[in-house]
């Protein structure tokens, strides 16, 4: 059975192993979660994540990261653009996410960045998700 939305997927996972207090999560892999995933790391949302492959099938296992009172790093994760309606910005445009405390997670012609790289870059795309 096929997926039509593997974003909202690897989020939803990411939101319900933080929900449950679980060190690691794994998702079935492709090149736009590793993306996601590289931005998160960035950011200082998550430990870390690799690339687990098993014959044919690739998954990609993130390391969830909470902080000394055991809080999760990563309070929310909204996904905003999705298959059935995509959400485009402008340079002009582009959110700020809980006044600038949370980041827009944006694919630009240029790659996957946070909305101030790409505020900084002068760039617009699809606005991914929002993390806070």
């Amino acid at each position: 059975m096929s997926m039509t939305d593997p974003i909202a997927d690897f989020l939803t996972r990411i939101r319900n192993a933080l929900s449950a207090r679980k060190v690691v999560v794994e998702a079935p892999a492709s090149k736009m979660k590793m993306h996601i995933a590289e931005v998160l790391k960035r950011e200082g949302y998550i430990k870390h994540y690799s690339l687990k492959e098993d014959g044919a099938w690739k998954t990609i296992v993130v390391e969830l990261k909470y902080n000394n009172d055991n809080t999760p790093a990563i309070e929310g994760i909204k996904r905003v653009s999705r298959p059935g309606q995509r959400i485009y910005v402008g340079t002009e445009e582009i959110p700020k996410v809980r006044g600038g405390l949370g980041i827009a997670i944006i694919t630009t012609s240029k790659g996957v960045m946070t909305d101030r790289e790409a505020r900084r870059q002068h760039i617009g795309g699809e606005v991914v998700c929002y993390v806070w």
